[in-house]
């Protein structure tokens, strides 16, 4: 038996523990930045200036998810003389993706004639850690500044949660896609279809991301001019 790690990758996002036999380890955690401010302007300028930095873009943004994605996989060669203990690692880097950084560890070459090498179990693990904005000045504000924060945060938590829940979905298909690989003749060539299979689910992981903050950016302003409407509209009613 023998164990390739894969090391902590890290993505930082404009974004209770659920644990089973064989399902991802997943952990989400929440982080608030406080604003203040008593006009929708006042909101805008605090979350443009206390907002979580994001290396990716170099500005500050009204929330943010990071995902840590890691894990282990164990390998044996089965078939004639099985190898009881294939211990012997080695550090070698994955591609660097968008961010996202993954160092495997493992053995140089395993290999025995007639034994085929087999992924025996993986492990993914994700820990989501999500930022977001609180209003300290709730109490002080008129109303329609009130239901612009509460569609405001609502929307930013909504966002974040959203990256999240694709996270956890990427993990899930990690997992099952590294236990499904078929065996190689040795465990170099399994170790090298494994690095493969988790660049290119990583990939397509970057790319969902990338994708829903594409389709949300154009939502979301309709959205707030939707609440300017109403609320241009109400002061138009009192006049």
């Amino acid at each position: 038996m023998r164990r390739l790690r894969l090391v902590l990758m890290a993505l930082l996002l404009c974004a209770s523990a659920v644990t089973s036999a064989s399902a991802p380890v997943i952990t989400k955690t929440y982080s608030y930045f406080d604003i203040q401010g008593l006009t929708g302007a006042d909101l805008e300028r605090e979350l443009s200036r206390n907002g979580p930095m994001l290396d990716q873009t170099g500005i500050r943004h009204p929330g943010a998810t990071r995902i840590n994605l890691g894990g282990s996989v164990d390998y044996k060669l089965v078939g004639k003389g099985d190898c009881a203990d294939c211990s012997a690692r080695k550090p070698f880097p994955l591609s660097l993706l968008d961010g996202l950084v993954a160092l495997i560890s493992g053995a140089p070459h395993l290999a025995m004639a007639g034994s085929m090498c087999h992924v025996t179990n993986a492990k993914v693990t994700l820990e989501t850690h999500l930022t977001l904005p609180r209003w300290k000045d709730r109490n002080r504000a008129d109303r329609e500044t009130v239901l612009v924060w509460d569609t405001l945060s609502s929307d930013i938590k909504r966002h974040e949660e959203r990256h999240a829940e694709i996270a956890r979905q990427y993990a899930r298909k990690l997992e099952k896609t590294l236990e499904a690989l078929h065996p190689e003749r040795d465990c170099k060539l399994m170790e090298a279809k494994v690095e493969a299979t988790s660049n290119k689910i990583i990939e397509e992981h970057a790319a969902d991301q990338q994708r829903f903050d594409r389709v949300e950016a154009a939502a979301f302003e309709r959205r707030m001019l939707r609440m300017l409407r109403f609320r241009a509209e109400k002061q138009n009613n009192r006049s």
